[in-house]
């Protein structure tokens, strides 16, 4: 499974990684298991769309990851 990774939570990551999708797997648990901590994702997109985190997820999504917006 392709997952995107913006802004912040592109450090010391590639822009684009792989995660080995399984039955069942949800955003929490991708999240997780790139060590990224869950509160460091603000916005969840599948295929281009809001989604949700705990959602099971097909072998054939693309799932984009951004940190907070921040700014002043």
């Amino acid at each position: 499974m392709e997952v995107k990774l913006f802004a912040t939570l592109r450090e010391g990551r590639d822009k684009v990684v792989r995660v080995d999708w399984f039955e069942g797997i949800t955003g929490d648990k991708i999240i997780e298991s790139l060590n990224i901590p869950l509160k460091s994702v603000a916005i969840f997109l599948v295929n281009g769309k809001n989604a949700d985190r705990n959602a099971a997820l097909l072998q054939s999504d693309e799932v984009s990851l951004f940190p907070p917006v921040g700014g002043g």
